[in-house]
C-alpha cells in the first residue's frame, strides 16, 4: 500500500511537516514524487518511519537515526528485537518510579516506615540507567569500565542532601553558563567560575580528578552529538563554549575559536 504525506501522518500520528522535514534532511525519502507533485511512500519507508520513531523514543539525535538505519550492515529484525530490550529498561525504570511513588504515599499514610535514602533510590537507579543507556558505552571506553561503576556506587551512596546538592550544582553550572555565554569569552572570570563550578559537580562522581580528564570530557561535549544537544538545547553554541572555558581552565590546550 501506497501514502502520501498526509496518509502517512495519519498512519504514523507525526506531523505533515515532519515528514517534509525527514524529506529535507535525506531522513526520510518518499518513494517516488507522483505526477502532481505529491510524495508517495510505500512499504519499505513506512518501516523506516516506524525505526526512526523508535529511535526517537529512545533519545537518538536525528542525525545519528540517520547514520544507523542508513548503515549497510543494518537489520531491521535485530533493530526491532534492540528495540524491545530498551523498551523493557525504560519499563523497568518506571516501575521502579511507581513503587517508589507508592511506597511515598503509603509512608505518609503511616502504613510503612520510608527513610530518606530510599526515598530518592528510585531516581538515583533511573539517573544511572538512562545514563548507561546513551553514554554507557562510549564513557567505559574512555574512562574504563571499573572507575564507571565506581561513579555509579557515588551517586547510589549519596545521602538526601549530598543529592540535592549535587542537582542544584548542576542547575548552577546551566544558569551561570549561560550568563557567561553573553561575554563571548571563554577565558572571562565568569566563565572559569563556570568551568570550576564543573570540576566540583564533577568531585560528586569522581573518585579522584585529573585536569586531563576533566578536559577529555568537555572535548566530548562537542565531538558526541549527544552531548551538544544537551548543552545547546536552550542557547546553540553552549556546548563548544563551555568546553573552551574548561580547556582554558585546565591548561590542557587553548581555546580553539
Amino acid at each position: 500500500m501506497e501514502y502520501t504525506v498526509k496518509g502517512l501522518s495519519k498512519l504514523a500520528g507525526v506531523s505533515t511537516r515532519t515528514l517534509r522535514y525527514y524529506d529535507e534532511i535525506g531522513l526520510l525519502k518518499p518513494l517516488r514524487i507522483n505526477s502532481s507533485g505529491y510524495r508517495i511512500y510505500g512499504y519499505k519507508e513506512v518501516e523506516l518511519l516506524q525505526q526512526i520513531l523508535f529511535y526517537k523514543e529512545l533519545g537518538v539525535s536525528l542525525n545519528k537515526i540517520k547514520e544507523i538505519i542508513y548503515d549497510t550492515s543494518f537489520d531491521i529484525e535485530m533493530a526491532l528485537a534492540e528495540h524491545r530490550k530498551e523498551l523493557l529498561k525504560k519499563r523497568n525504570q518506571l516501575d521502579l518510579l511507581i513503587l517508589n511513588l507508592d511506597r511515598t504515599i503509603a509512608s505518609r499514610k503511616g502504613g510503612i516506615k520510608m527513610n530518606n535514602e530510599e526515598k530518592f533510590l528510585g531516581f538515583k537507579k533511573n539517573l544511572i540507567e538512562e545514563n548507561e543507556r546513551q553514554y554507557g558505552k562510549e564513557i567505559k571506553e574512555l574512562y574504563g569500565e571499573d572507575t564507571v561503576n565506581k561513579s555509579n556506587e557515588m551517586i547510589m551512596g549519596m545521602s538526601q542532601e549530598k543529592y540535592y546538592k549535587w542537582k542544584e550544582l548542576g542547575s548552577q553550572i546551566m544558569v551561570t553558563l549561560k550568563e557567561a555565554f553573553k561575554t563571548g569569552d571563554p577565558a572571562s572570570n565568569l566563565a572559569q567560575q563556570t568551568a570550576d563550578l564543573h570540576r566540583k559537580w564533577l568531585s560528586f562522581t569522581w573518585n579522584s580528578y585529573s585536569k586531563e580528564a576533566h578536559a577529555g570530557l568537555a572535548k566530548r561535549y562537542v565531538d558526541d552529538d549527544r552531548f551538544t544537544q544537551y548543552y545547546d538545547k536552550d542557547q546553540p553554541g553552549l556546548a563548544k563554549f563551555l568546553r573552551d572555558a574548561i580547556l582554558i581552565y585546565t591548561g590542557i590546550e587553548e581555546s580553539s575559536q
